[in-house]
Order: structure tokens, then sequence, then C-alpha cells
């Protein structure tokens, strides 16, 4: 049964809903806060670009986001308020990097109607109270006391009932705000008014403006010496204020955000709804306005918010595109654009549809989402894990170790890679025509096994074998000095770093070598209880070519243990426990913290944080990355450290937000992994796998990648044919001066190039509404099906569209029939052998005819009426689930012997429905328009035809979401041998670019689950003080209840990165020790 599910998100919201500036982490500091609708991130502005400094999930959707800095503070702080009514302020806290609340409420009235326009929150640029539209007709105040407090907060009546925009004004005595409102007859006006915190009323304000332009939907206050407030129309713009009135036509554009340049308040950043972005400049004599001016600066994402950071550096924040990070320049490029983009921050939003491919044939689902809006539409490629882009390749069989070399030790390129094998070493070497060949290196032993290499200092190499250190020039490539081993012991386990050589030489004897010029001195030998089974001495204090530390570990008491250089002087023993030995040990810093890892011969990892002073390790972690033994190398990619473990399930590590996170590695088996920087291929790994030496690149290390290819057109819907290797998109293409000022189009992609193929363009006003790809009956060709709507600007409703049947030959689209409609064909389904659509309120089935002529056609079989619009429809076997407008779930039955199609149950609960999608054979799922997920039960076994003709709910959790699609299918390689392999996954897509998971697990996983997830919400506690069980309540107009039958799996795992106390205390909760449940939960981040 798939009652129990497991929800969590595979990749963030990245739709940049708001953002703000101010000097929030310091009084010096200077910071970008964003929001994207549930998360907040602060940046801080360096010389180098935005360094993000936290990234937090909110237990609400973030309707205002402030910056305010109350009287007698050095720095702001942050008002945050929520679509469901809660409020907070937030500070930062530089001790611990985090947010702190300093204030928290609830806003909400029993009785009002929330706003149509969406909810505005204000602050008074004088710190006297914060102002809050959110429900029609009434003005919330929320005052602040002399020392900042916020006091207990009150309504004010609002005659203005179509409130487009309320501002506070800036330079007056009393609290004054500016309300933008439309009248009845559609005109629109601005009045001001003075907050009377005494009298807790309106007092008309010092002046007003009638008979606006009718697109004016936005205001911007001016600060001081000017103040005012300037109104932005789609024609005109207006400045006004109670001494002056300004006026300039603009060409007619829908202005989406603004920013502010100087604190003046003399120059703004307009963005309008094609992306263009405007400069408007307030010119004046010292305090008085004489007009306006507006230029035309460039283009860049359809912008949400823009904030001015600094220098001309400016953050376009969009809801349809990537943000940019954009640079202004003084004088235009060669296209007359001023813009000139910095930087650019990956955006899904809004995932109108996807499908889930795999395109590499390798097993693992993709996601091709249709992304964006408008100009800024695009196709994104979303995998999970790191790919290798190949450069070359060679057999080699037998491969034991791998170490790149240098001609010198500045040379910023490598030139020799070492193979090693069990009796024999190879050097390979890049030749002129970037080709890798063998070579020699004159004073290396090559009939013997290397056991390790490296650069040293010097402009020397260096190489130990099992019973010799040999030293070489790099540059003549002869031997310039060799240490033998004791008679009678043989080198086992050896690394080394430029200036230092570490030996195990068997028995537990440990010998300390340092290099010189041409010299190779033996500086301490220690003899150990135990035999050595690995060793590390990457350094990672000040000097990069000497380590301070030497990481050993060993066999029998398992252990690691950190020895002080030169003088090998014990530090720290720690007890790894269990009986599998260490097989790998590495000294390494990520984002300035040192860390010590410790790979054991079972797939097991274990980090510890390092003090590299004391030696001393603290807060253990354990994860399993594989089951076969781990080896861990260093290597760098643009600029920051990761380390590579080769095992059976490769994985990259790397650090976040001073966390560490785990990326697996899309390749299979690796042995042996080491970097080659070579001129050829810059910044390259060489990595041996079964039988051969590969040497590739690495894509961005994260744990989603994702590739774009820009449309510049909006595409809405999106279909896979596995036959022919290609998509076939529906999109529409915006015309700005055409009559027509949409062309929708069928196009059809390669599904490895994605170059566009073939096009189909649809009739005027006709959009491509749902695209399927399936067969027929009696013939075995595979056809794209198209349906479609004509979108008549004088109806309601469409009454007319078309379903389209294309065949693609040699890469075409030809169109081999059609078939007329008496409404939109919202979807279609492949029904067993037949073709299921939906229109308008009715759902149809049609079969594939041949005609005498040889031609075919869709003929009508059979429908069901009884639906107020049949939007989203999915079908297993003979069923056919429904998910309608306003009508929720319905479940019909098609009757092979009537050839009729029937009502079999329905959930009776008034659900505006986004989306369904059949669970299992009696479990539906859908997602609803207040942001919440159910899931129906069909009643097979009720008594009454009442009982069983009622879907029953049993699951209910508010996502936080708008889900546009759910698709069967997983991000990730589902190996069999795992559990995790076999539990059903469903993957969904939403407006705010997010991609989650939702799982089906067993009970007895989900009970547990559910009993660790609750002692996890006494343990984290949401920012400003937001509560989980609140937010995670299923929530619409009629009633609140709790979520049940989901659970928040972004909660769950967020349990491995808590700190090792609150892990234990969580542990002793739930009575299970601390490794069973990291263990436990780890496994579950194996579902994305």
């Amino acid at each position: 049964m798939s009652i129990w599910n497991y929800v969590v998100t595979a990749h963030k919201p990245t739709n940049v809903t708001h953002s703000c500036v101010g000097n929030f982490t310091s009084p010096q500091e200077l910071n970008l806060i964003v929001a994207k609708c549930t998360r907040v991130e602060i940046h801080l502005l360096t010389p180098q670009g935005l360094q993000p400094m936290l990234d937090v999930p909110i237990y609400g959707r973030i309707a205002t986001l402030e910056l305010f800095r109350p009287h007698g503070e050095a720095q702001d702080f942050l008002f945050i308020a929520t679509e469901r009514y809660k409020f907070c302020v937030l500070q930062w806290d530089a001790e611990s990097s985090e947010l702190i609340t300093r204030a928290m409420g609830d806003v909400s009235d029993r009785i009002g109607r929330p706003t149509d326009n969406g909810q505005i929150g204000i602050i008074d640029p004088d710190c006297r109270l914060i102002g809050l539209h959110l429900y029609d007709g009434l003005f919330k105040v929320i005052p602040f006391d002399n020392k900042g407090q916020l006091k207990e907060a009150f309504n004010i009546r609002l005659e203005e009932l179509q409130v487009l925009d309320i501002k506070f004004l800036y330079g007056c005595s009393k609290p004054t705000i500016a309300v933008l409102y439309q009248d009845n007859k559609d005109a629109r006006h601005v009045k001001t008014y003075e907050v009377s915190l005494k009298d807790k009323d309106f007092i008309e304000g010092p002046w007003s403006q009638n008979n606006l332009d009718n697109g004016a939907d936005l205001l911007i206050p001016v600060p001081p010496p000017l103040c005012g407030v300037l109104i932005i129309g789609e024609e005109t713009i207006v400045y006004c204020s109670a001494n002056a009135f300004k006026a300039i036509p603009i060409r007619p554009s829908i202005t989406k955000a603004y920013g502010r340049v100087d604190a003046d308040g003399s120059r703004y950043l307009l963005g309008d709804h094609a992306g263009l972005v405007h400069l408007l400049v307030i010119t004046h004599e010292k305090e008085k306005v004489t007009g306006l001016k507006i230029e035309l600066l460039g283009e860049t994402s359809i912008a949400s918010t823009i904030s001015y950071l600094d220098n001309a550096v400016v953050f376009v924040g969009s809801s349809y595109g990537d943000s940019q990070l954009i640079k202004l320049n003084l004088h235009p490029d060669a296209k007359g654009s001023y813009v000139e983009v910095l930087e650019r921050y990956v955006n899904l939003g809004p995932i109108v549809d996807f499908c889930v491919v795999d395109l590499e044939r390798q097993g693992q689902g993709q996601v091709v989402t249709c992304s964006g809006a408008y100009k800024d539409g695009s196709l994104r490629i979303v995998r999970n894990g790191i790919g290798i882009n190949e450069q070359a390749s060679v057999e080699l069989q037998g491969i034991k170790g791998m170490w790149s070399l240098k001609s010198s030790i500045d040379d910023p390129f490598d030139t020799f890679l070492v193979v090693s094998f069990i009796s024999e070493s190879r050097i390979l070497a890049m030749n002129l025509e970037d080709e890798l060949e063998e070579t020699e290196i004159e004073g290396f032993l090559s009939q013997v096994q290397t056991l390790f290499c490296h650069d040293a200092v010097f402009n020397q190499l260096v190489q130990v074998t099992s019973n010799s250190v040999r030293l070489v020039s790099s540059t003549t490539r002869e031997l310039r000095n060799e240490w033998h081993v004791r008679p009678g012991y043989t080198v086992n386990v050896a690394t080394a770093n430029a200036s230092q050589v570490l030996l195990a030489t068997g028995g537990g004897n440990l010998v300390y070598l340092e290099i010189g010029d041409g010299t190779l001195t033996e500086v301490k030998h220690e003899k150990l209880d135990y035999e050595i089974s690995c060793l590390d001495i990457n350094p990672i204090g000040e000097n990069p070519n000497y380590s301070q530390l030497a990481a050993v570990g060993t066999w029998t008491d398992i252990s690691v243990r950190i020895f002080s250089l030169p003088e090998l002087t014990l530090l720290t023993e720690e007890k790894l426990g269990g009986e599998i030995i260490p097989r790998s040990v590495l000294l390494c810093a990520f984002e300035g913290i040192s860390y010590l890892l410790c790979a054991l011969g079972d797939g097991h990892l274990l980090n510890f944080q390092l003090d590299t002073r004391t030696g001393e390790v603290r807060d253990r972690k354990r994860v399993s990355l594989g089951t076969q033994p781990i080896t861990l190398r260093t290597f760098s990619s643009k600029n920051a450290t990761h380390v590579f473990a080769a095992s059976d399930r490769p994985t990259v590590i790397y650090s976040s937000n001073r966390k560490l996170l785990y990326s697996n590695v899309n390749l299979k088996e690796v042995s042996h992994m080491c970097p080659f920087n070579s001129a050829a291929f810059p910044d390259s790994l060489a990595i041996a796998r079964e039988g051969e030496l590969t040497i590739g690149t690495i894509d961005d290390i994260q744990k989603l990648h994702i590739r774009t290819i820009p449309l510049g057109e909006h595409a809405r819907r999106i279909c896979h044919q596995e036959q022919t290797r290609t998509f076939a998109i529906c999109s529409l293409r915006n015309q700005p001066n055409a009559e027509e000022s949409e062309m929708h189009f069928v196009r059809l992609l390669d599904d490895q190039t994605f170059d566009f193929l073939s096009t189909y363009p649809l009739d005027a006003f006709e959009y491509g509404c749902s695209i399927l790809s399936c067969s027929f009956t009696d013939d075995k060709n595979v056809y794209y099906c198209v349906g479609t709507a004509y979108v008549l600007p004088e109806e309601n409703e469409p009454t007319k569209g078309r379903i389209l049947v294309f065949v693609v030959e040699e890469g075409r689209l030809q169109l081999i029939a059609e078939k007329e409609t008496k409404g939109a064909v919202y979807s279609l389904n492949a029904f067993n052998g037949k073709l299921l659509a939906a229109i308008n309120q009715k759902i149809q089935l049609y079969k594939w005819m041949l005609r005498d002529d040889g031609t075919r056609e869709l003929q009508s079989e059979c429908g069901h009426h009884g639906h107020i619009l049949a939007l989203y429809v999915q079908t297993r076997g003979d069923f056919i689930v429904v998910g309608d407008l306003m009508k929720s779930i319905s479940l019909l039955i098609y009757k092979h012997e009537e050839g009729a199609i029937e009502e079999r149950a329905r959930d009776y609960n008034a659900n505006w429905m986004s989306a369904v999608e059949i669970l299992d054979d009696d479990i539906y799922l859908g997602a609803e328009n207040n942001f919440n997920l159910l899931t129906v039960r069909k009643n097979s076994e009720g008594a009454t035809d009442e009982e069983r003709g009622r879907l029953e709910v049993v699951g209910e959790y508010h996502l936080g979401e708008f889900v546009n699609r759910f698709r069967h299918g997983s991000l990730v390689m589902r190996l069999p041998d795992s559990e995790i392999g076999q539990i059903p996954t469903v993957i969904f897509g939403t407006v705010n670019g997010v991609i989650g998971v939702i799982a089906s697990l067993p009970q007895e996983q989900y009970m547990f689950l559910e009993k660790l997830q609750a002692n996890l919400r006494k343990v984290i506690k949401g920012v400003g003080g937001l509560n989980h069980e609140h937010w995670r309540s299923f929530n619409n107009e009629k009633r609140t209840a709790d979520a049940r039958n989901f659970l928040d799996g972004d909660l769950i795992e967020s349990f491995v990165d808590l700190s090792r106390s609150k892990m234990e205390e969580i542990s002793k909760a739930m009575n299970v020790p601390v490794e069973e449940l990291c263990k436990r939960v780890e496994e579950l981040t194996r579902l994305h």
C-alpha cells in the first residue's frame, strides 16, 4: 500500500521572490538577502563577488521581506511575514553565524477577505510602526515602542477596497502612507493618510492625486531631501508630492520591479515584463524637483526584484528565468547595451511540465523540464551526481596506483602520469599531438611496483618502492639519492608530500624521512604495537610543502592515530570500533575547517573535525559510500579542494555552507583516481576503472547537475519518444509588435543535441494543451498526439480544439490525422491501444480506425460527462483517475462489454486540483491550489454502494509549493541490492523550481521515521519561532488539519547535519544508537 509517504526536496526552490540590501551581519558589512519563497539566503558582498553565509528554510511562504533599523541599533534587523499570517523579526548572531528571533507573532484575523493582489508589508522609514494590508478594507498596524520593541497590533478601517499598492512616505512628522487604489469605475487614484497611533485611526493626509494612468500599479516613495512618491504606470510615470507634480510618457511596458540606486533617491532602476532595464532619473535643483528622465540600459532576465549593491553592481532576482548579478557600465557595448552579466544563478522555476528519461541508457533517470516563461523559457536537463566528461582513454589492465608529476615545482601543469602495476611501473606523458604516450624517467625503477610518488622541493621527484626511496631530478631525470630499507624489512605502505616521506616497513615500524636538495634524511623511527594499514601526511597547515601532523591507521586494534612531525609524538588515538580495518586516511581542509577522513574496507567513511594545534579529533560522523574498500585523494576544481573517494560507488566529498556533502559520480566502479592537470587537458582527473585509464574533466561540484537549453520562447508541454530518440514540445513565442502577439508551435528536438529538427505551427489563437507519445492497436507505428484549444478573446471557455496525430519520418513531423473537438483538449492518455482525451468537462475515448483508402482516423467510441473541467487524467488498466478544476479527484472505469465509461467513486471535498497521479491500484495522489498534497483511497471493500462510491482521504500534507506535474520515476541509479532500490517514487515539479520526490515507504519504516520526526521537531526549532507542525498542516480556505501519512524528508534528513550532542539527545529519546540513526537517514538521502 502506498499510504505511507515520504516527501523530500531533490532541488531547492530557485525562484527569487524578494531581495533586499543592508548591513545585516555587521555594521560594516553589506549583505544581500534573497528570499526564494520558502527559503532565505544571506550573502556577503566581497570584492570577489557574493559570498553565501547562510541558507535556511522558513516554515512558511514568504510574503514580505524587509530590512529595517530600530533606533539605537548599529545594524539592520530583518522582518518576514508569511502567507499564512505569521511574522517574525530576525537578528544576526555573529558568534554562532545563526539567526536569532527578536519578535514573532500571528497577524491573522478571524474574519476578513484576503486581498486579491497579494499581501503588502511595509515599514515606516522612521521605525515607528510596521503596516500590513492583508484583508480587504483593513490596514493592520504593529507599533514600535521607543526601545524598538514591537507592541500589540491593531486594525484601521481602509475605505479603499481595491488596493493596488501602499507605501510609507519619507520626511513626514507623523507616519504617513500613500494608497494607490482603483474605484468601482476602474479609475485609479492615490490618497495619503496619516496614521495616528494614539487614536488608532487615519487622518486625511497632506495630498491626493486623482485619475492616473489606467495601468498604474506601483508606488516608489522617494527619500529626503526630495520626498514625495513616484507612480509608475504602463504609459506614464508621475512624480507627486505636496508641492510638485511632474509626468513623462514612456513606451508601453509593465514595470515588475524597481531598485533604488542612490541614497538620496534621485535614480531608480526599473525592470519590466520584457526583461528591459531602464534608469529613471529625478532631475532637481537643490530640493526642488524639475523633471523626470528615463533611459534604456539593456536587457536582463525578467526581473521580480532588483537590488542595487555597490559600485554599479546590481542583483536581478527572477521568477521566470535565471537570476543575475549585473554590472552597469558607463559606456555601451557594440549592441548599445550598458548591462554586463557577471554571474547567473540557475532558476528552474516555473516548472510547467517535465518528463523523466534515461538519455544515457545507464539505468539512471534524468528530468527534462519546461522551465521559465516568456523570453526566458528553456529546457533544463537535471541529473543526479557529478558527470565525468571523457577527453581521452587507453586500455590498461591491473592498475594498482596512479600519481601525476610536474617537470619543475613551479610549473603550473603536470607533465607525467605514473601508473603502477603489480610488477612494473609505467610513465605516461602528453606528446606534441596531445596524445598519451609512454616515456622514461631514467632515475625511476620501472621493473617494480611503485607504492607512492610525489613532486618534491628543489625540482625533484620522489618514488617509493618496496625496498627503497629514490630521489630524482625532474629536469635531468637522473637519480640524485636513494634510501634503502633495512635488510629483512620491506615497505608496504608509503606516503609523501613535497618535503616529507612516511613509510611503514612491516611489524608496526614507522619511518619518517625529510627531503633536502639531493638528500634523503631518516629523521625518526617508531615501532607501534600493531601493523600499519594506511598513512597520510597531506599538508593542511600554513606551509603547502610540509605537514605538522601524520595520520596512521592500524590493523588489529582498528584505530587511527595522529602523530606530530618531525618527532612522531603520539597526539591522539581514536578507536574506530567494529572489525573492518581502515584502508585509507586523509588529512584535508574544506572552507577553512580541518578534517580527518578515514575510509574502511567495507565502504564506510568516517569523518572527524581535527584541531591542527593539538591533534585532537571530535564530532565523529559515519556514512556508507559503497560496499568495497575506498581510497581517498584530494583534487581541486574551481579553486576549491574536494576529495574523491574511489570505490564501487565513487563519490566526491565537498563542503558547502560549512558542512560536508557527498555527491555520487556517474561512473561504475573506480579503483584509483589522481588529478592530472596537463596543458592539453587542464583541470582533468585520471581515473582507473575495469581495464581502462580515462582522462576527463569533472562537472561543477554539486549534487544535481543542470544543463540549460535556452529556447527564447515558453515551452509548456514536453514528451519523449524512445523509438525516434526525439522530444516533442508545445511552445509559444511572444511577438511584442506583431498583430498576433503570440505564436504557438509543436516542435521536434533531437534527444541528444536538443537541436530543433522540425516545427509545426498551430493556427492563430490555437494553444498546445497536451502532448503524448503512443501507439495504437493493430498499428506498429509510434505517434505523437497533440491536443489543442482555440483560445478566442471573446470566449470564457474554449468551444473548439483539435487532436493532431503526427509521425516522425526522417526527422520531420508529418501530420497523419486530425480530429476537431468541441473544447480544449486538456489531457491525452494512451488507453489500451486507444486514445483517451479530456475535453472541457468531458472524458472522450477514441479508437484508431483504418479507412477504405488505407489512411487512418480517430473515431469517437464513448465518453463520460460530469466534471467542471477535467484538467488532469491518469490511467491504469481500465481505471481512469480525473483531477478536476474544482471538484477534487474522481475515479472512472471503462466497461469493455458495454463499451462505456462510468464513474466508480469520487472525493466529495471541493479541492481545486493542479496535478494527479496513481500511486498503486487503490491509492491516488493529488496536489491542489492551496499548496497541499493529498492521497485518496478507493474503498472496494465498502459495505454499501455509497461507501464504495466515496474516495476516502487517507493522507494530507502542506507542501507549500504549487505542483504542476507528477511523474513516476527516479533521479538516482536504482541499485537492486539496496532496500532503497525497492521503494517506488514519484517526482514532482513546482512553480518555484522545486524538484521533489515522494517515496512510498513500508509501514515499519514509516512508523520509525514518524517517531524520529517528532523528536527532531523538539530539537530543531524553526527560524523565527515558526512552528513545523503548523507549517505542514493541511490548509485551505475552509479548514486546517494536521498532516497525516506524509513525512517531511527535509526535516528528517537534516538530522545528519546536527551536532553530535543533539544527535545523542535524539538517540536517547528514540532509544536507538546514533550510528544506526545516521545509517537509516543516509539511506533515505539515496532516494534523490
